[in-house]
């Protein structure tokens, strides 16, 4: 099954057309025609059961056969995360974090920021390109950058943790997890969150963990979050 992906179509529409890249890319690419299939989604949790009528390389029209609305998660997953230093490595996290099971992400701007300049176009192919890869319906939110003290003030979920390195107590991600809840997780920069900034969080309310043994990177420990919530929450 592939699964295409279009923002713009709704349950109640009975035609659609692709824009002439989209077009292009099933008509001539894909080489698909008059009458065939095509399965859609508009990251909103639909999936669309659609018929090629209108095999046009500019304008590809499909009649919509049927619409399922796919029941969203039990749980809400929200990382804050600083940016890496590499983008590649940004956007391995957005693609991987995707495929495992993340609800929205938010760039976090702090002290010890190496990046502060991000190209969230180019990230918003990469979750869109993510989704459809995994099948899945609903599109991961992707927030603009934020300050790190702005984020702090901004509502959390129901569980709140801020991942850092220093060596005080923390307890293990895994075991203050709950299944079926709500959660936000903070994830800093390479060189960790300063001291200041953990005081603030946990004065905000944001319990500190660790996510095993081992020093991780920024984009390895936002996965690992991800993995923790999503085998907690499917097991």
């Amino acid at each position: 099954m592939q699964l295409f992906y279009n923002s713009d179509i709704k349950p109640t529409d009975a035609t659609f057309i692709f824009d002439s890249n989209e077009s292009k890319h099933i008509i001539k690419v894909l080489r698909k025609k008059n009458g065939d299939q095509l399965w859609i989604t508009n990251g909103n949790g639909y999936l669309f059961e659609a018929k090629i009528i209108g095999d046009n390389l500019k304008k590809c029209e499909v009649e919509l056969v049927s619409s399922k609305k796919t029941h969203p998660k039990s749980h809400w997953l929200h990382i804050a995360v600083a940016p890496t230093k590499m983008n590649d490595r940004f956007e391995w996290f957005l693609e991987k974090a995707t495929e495992i099971g993340i609800d929205e992400i938010t760039p976090i701007i702090c002290v010890r920021s190496e990046r502060k300049v991000l190209k969230l176009e180019r990230m918003q192919r990469v979750l869109e390109s993510a989704m459809k890869q995994s099948l899945q319906t609903y599109l991961p939110k992707l927030n603009e950058p934020i300050s790190f003290s702005e984020f702090l003030e901004k509502p959390a979920a129901e569980l709140q943790f801020i991942a850092h390195c220093e060596d005080t107590e923390r307890h293990e991600l895994k075991r203050r997890v709950a299944a079926d809840k709500d959660v936000t997780i903070l994830i800093g920069p390479e060189g960790d969150f300063s001291p200041e900034e953990i005081k603030n969080a946990m004065q905000k309310g944001y319990a500190p963990v660790a996510m095993g043994k081992t020093r991780l990177r920024t984009e390895t420990a936002a996965i690992v979050a991800c993995t923790i919530i999503a085998t907690i929450n499917n097991g």
